[in-house]
């Protein structure tokens, strides 16, 4: 798979997901400002990733934010189980304190079977977080407190995020052509 490919589809479920159904509403600023690094791995292993992500660290923390204000590190093929990579997710948080970047910056993940705890794997709510490909997003924090300021209510986002999906249901997600992940059975779309 080719980086323009994958660098596609994420450019698009950032247009048509993210930002489209303002999943995040403070995604879009930086985007249209062109702020978002998006970057593909290309590691044959997870030691590999990891060194990817240092590097990733220290250039957002290096970096004017005007030029970059978050990055998306993406591997299209390392991390298919996602509860493994919630497993690097928990190392690329340590990787944060090893760069004594915390307070500085944060992770997030998304992944295409993402699942919130407490969910069933075809939950519809777990769009939320479903990516094309495993995805750390590596956020500025002074970003996201400028955000929040702006955004005063943003302890809603989370539930007003549900309720849109929930809305939408994957027939209106795969209306928006984004990908539906081949362990999704069309069980709780939201739609009764």
């Amino acid at each position: 798979m080719q980086h323009e490919e994958i660098i596609a589809a994420t450019r698009l479920w950032l247009e048509k997901a993210v930002i489209g159904l303002n999943l995040c509403p403070f995604a879009k600023s930086v985007y249209v400002k062109n702020q978002v690094r998006i970057v593909v791995s290309e590691a044959r292993h997870l030691d590999g990733f990891l060194e990817d992500l240092d590097r990733e660290l220290d250039h957002l923390a290096e970096v004017d934010p005007e030029v970059t204000d978050t990055t998306l590190l993406i591997h299209p093929t390392l991390f298919p189980d996602f509860l493994l990579f919630n497993d690097v997710l928990e190392i690329a948080d340590e990787a944060i304190t090893e760069h004594e970047l915390e307070g500085v910056l944060q992770i997030a993940s998304f992944h295409p079977d993402f699942q919130f705890e407490g969910t069933e794997p075809d939950d519809i709510t777990n769009f939320t977080n479903r990516s094309p490909y495993p995805t750390l997003h590596l956020i500025r924090e002074a970003s996201i407190d400028r955000a929040v300021e702006a955004f005063p209510e943003a302890e809603t986002i989370y539930e007003r995020n549900m309720e849109t999906l929930r809305t939408l249901g994957i027939a209106g997600w795969k209306a928006l052509g984004l990908s539906v992940p081949e362990s999704y059975q069309g069980g709780n779309d939201g739609k009764n």
